[in-house]
């Protein structure tokens, strides 16, 4: 089974429950890892965030979109170092979001 496919799986068959059995298969993958937390889970998922910290863009969604504040600090100071656009935007959300619970810099 691809994480794809285990995403799907747990999205459509589990009725958006978490299916432990299937999470290796996902943490595979940034994108399915990213999907995972914001639509099964609905929230900050640790076991998928070292893939997702891989990829700025990912990170930056997942900071977003399910975190809704400051990354895990061993993320947010990834982030920072990539000095890009998704980084720049990252460290801009956070800024204009100081009460957020997650975001003590």
């Amino acid at each position: 089974m691809t994480p794809q496919e285990a995403y799907y799986k747990a999205k459509a068959y589990n009725l958006g429950n978490r299916m432990p059995e299937i999470e290796p298969t996902i943490i595979k993958d940034a994108e399915y890892s990213y999907l995972y937390a914001r639509d099964i889970i609905k929230g900050k998922w640790e076991l998928g965030e070292p893939i997702i910290s891989k990829y700025v863009y990912w990170s930056y969604l997942y900071a977003t979109d399910v975190i809704e504040g400051k990354l895990p600090d061993f993320m947010h100071n990834q982030m920072i170092l990539e000095n890009n656009e998704y980084a720049k935007q990252y460290i801009e959300f956070i800024s204009k979001n100081p009460n957020s619970p997650n975001n003590k810099i």
